[in-house]
């Protein structure tokens, strides 16, 4: 097998419906730049409030992506 190296990098995703979302839109804008998603991995989740009542959800997300390098 081939040795590999992986990036990670962390994303927040925003969603006024759920954390799922919120997590799902990282990860698809993640992957309209870049190539090769391996995981995503949700490391924090909290709300935006305003006047006491949720109006956002929001996802921290690290995903990992293979590394290459230019030629």
């Amino acid at each position: 097998m081939t040795e590999s190296v992986y990036k990670v990098i962390e994303l927040v995703g925003t969603s006024t419906e759920s954390w799922e979302k919120a997590a799902a839109a990282a990860v698809q804008m993640a992957a309209a730049s870049l190539r090769d998603l391996r995981v995503a991995e949700v490391v924090e989740l909290d709300m935006h409030l305003e006047e006491g009542k949720v109006v956002a959800y929001r996802a921290k997300v690290k995903v990992s992506f293979k590394y290459e390098r230019e030629p």
